[in-house]
Formats: C-alpha cells, sequence, structure tokens
C-alpha cells in the first residue's frame, strides 16, 4: 500500500524540510522551536519538529496527552522523567508515555543543545504541571519568532 492508498496520510503530499530554511517560534527562557512535519502542512497521524535550547536553558516539567519521542540531534542534555533525571548526548532518544511528567534541559552553560521531538498525535498537548495549564502544541508555533 501506498502513501496514495492509506487514508491517514493522503492529504500529506511528499515534503523535504529544511529547519534552516523555517520559522522558530520563542517558548521562552532560551528556548525556541521550529515545527515540521504537522497539520498546517497536511499532517494527521502525528506532529514532529526540532527545539533550539542556548546555553543553560530548559523547559518546565510538563506531561503530553499522547506519547512523545525526543532524539538529541546537538549538544548534551539532562532530562527528567518522572522524576528521575538522565544525562543524555547526541542520538541518545527517549520516549515518554502519555501523562508522564518530564522535561529537558542543556546540560551546558554555553553550547547549544538541539532536540527532535515526535508526538504520536496531531492533536497534541502539554499540560504545565506547576500550573496545569494545557495548550495545544501546535499552538506555540504561533507565538513571536525568534
Amino acid at each position: 500500500m501506498t502513501a496514495d492508498n492509506d487514508p491517514c496520510c493522503a492529504d500529506f503530499p511528499a515534503s523535504v524540510l529544511r529547519p534552516a530554511e523555517l520559522e522558530a517560534f520563542s517558548r521562552g527562557g532560551g528556548a525556541s522551536t521550529i515545527p515540521l512535519v504537522n497539520r498546517a502542512r497536511g499532517a494527521s497521524v502525528f506532529l514532529n519538529g526540532q527545539t533550539l535550547f542556548e546555553g543553560g536553558a530548559g523547559i518546565p516539567l510538563h506531561t503530553h496527552n499522547c506519547p512523545e519521542s525526543v532524539v538529541i540531534l546537538e549538544g548534551d542534555a539532562i532530562v527528567e522523567i518522572d522524576g528521575d533525571e538522565h544525562e543524555l548526548t547526541t542520538f541518545d532518544t527517549t520516549y515518554v508515555a502519555a501523562g508522564v511528567p518530564h522535561r529537558f534541559r542543556n546540560a551546558s552553560d554555553t553550547a547549544p543543545m538541539r532536540i527532535l521531538w515526535t508526538y504520536a498525535s496531531v492533536d497534541a498537548t502539554r499540560t504545565l504541571v506547576d500550573t496545569g495549564v494545557t495548550t495545544r502544541v501546535d499552538a506555540e508555533h504561533t507565538r513571536t519568532s525568534t
């Protein structure tokens, strides 16, 4: 079966996405995100993109409504998953089930760190543990660009 015959992928054209040519959106705290495969491009099954962390940057503890996998593309990271911290380096990969609290931070105070993230749903949400505020992941891609 080809993608043209598969109803989950029929509306998503073959694409080459070049992160260096796409708009980055600030997530605050020294992190910016470049959306790649998403609903705006016709995806109906999953979302992915990259997040770049400046030296010392991190994101708050949060959960998602679907599984997430992250690959470290550049630099060194610290990931906290359900209260346990792990040191990660280039090409290390995480899998976090829906509802599990986690966060990433750059292990370096000076060198950048970059991740590739994939959510198992185009309707992925992020809920901040501290506040309980839930937003759609793709809604974060409309903030002020960096």
